[in-house]
């Protein structure tokens, strides 16, 4: 249990958990695995040249993380904390195992594309960095809002940097997205410019770089001037005082 020490009595207390809904919210933003923690770099930018295959990746990423923590919550009580890395990566295999399998079968072009980074997802570190860090030391509910937001948060970052990197170097977006979605998607498949005014290092690995630090920039950006709006608000109202 997390403690800290009172400075009047030096006892220890418990630490306050955070709500529920700041469980879930902070993988989305505060603590996101792409642009704060900057995990699971490979397959952010080897998969993320169209926002499709970027979106497929994120899915797949947000599935597994999920249902891992959610097992591994449930079954917390019965894992040796001596042998509960490996076990944790046999369950993280086996999930991802199936699900290949099942991409494989239903969603061929998508399993095309992403090639050898669906398999990657088991050494993802988001997924064993969920499940050792909250996982299998809190309740269900928790586990889950947690590995949700950090889930949903990452595949976010994949989807935008993929429309991104799309949009500039090829002049189309969501290209493919019919056989990932079905038929009501088909419609999202967009020819925005002539590849006359593409940029081709927007779809190769270089571009994947250039494009993630510019979201990490306008993120860090945004804290900082969202900060500083609060710190002044605060030290008007204290001279008012």
């Amino acid at each position: 249990m997390n403690t800290h020490f009172s400075e009047a009595e030096g006892a220890a207390v418990p630490a306050k958990k955070p709500s529920l809904l700041r469980t879930f919210t902070r993988g989305l933003w505060s603590n996101n695995p792409g642009l704060c923690q900057l995990l699971g770099l490979c397959p952010l930018l080897a998969v993320s040249g169209n926002a499709v295959s970027a979106l497929g990746l994120g899915l797949a990423t947000l599935f597994v993380v999920c249902l891992s923590s959610v097992i591994i919550s449930l079954l917390r009580s019965l894992i040796l904390r001596e042998v509960r890395i490996p076990l944790y990566i046999v369950l993280i295999a086996t999930l991802v195992t199936v699900l290949r399998f099942y991409v494989e079968a239903f969603y061929p072009d998508l399993y095309d594309s992403l090639g050898i980074y669906l398999s990657l997802i088991v050494t993802n570190c988001i997924i064993m960095g969920r499940a050792e860090a909250v996982a299998g030391r809190e309740n269900v509910l928790r586990s889950f809002l947690d590995s949700a937001g950090c889930g949903l948060g990452f595949a976010l970052v994949l989807f935008c940097l993929g429309s991104v990197r799309e949009i500039a170097g090829s002049g189309t977006w969501m290209t493919g997205a019919g056989a990932l979605l079905g038929d009501w998607a088909a419609p999202f498949e967009t020819v925005l410019y002539s590849h006359d005014y593409t940029y081709l290092i927007a779809v190769l690995p270089p571009g994947g770089f250039f494009v993630l630090a510019l979201f990490i920039a306008l993120k860090n950006a945004f804290s900082i001037h969202r900060r500083n709006r609060i710190e002044n608000r605060f030290r008007i109202d204290s001279v008012r005082d």
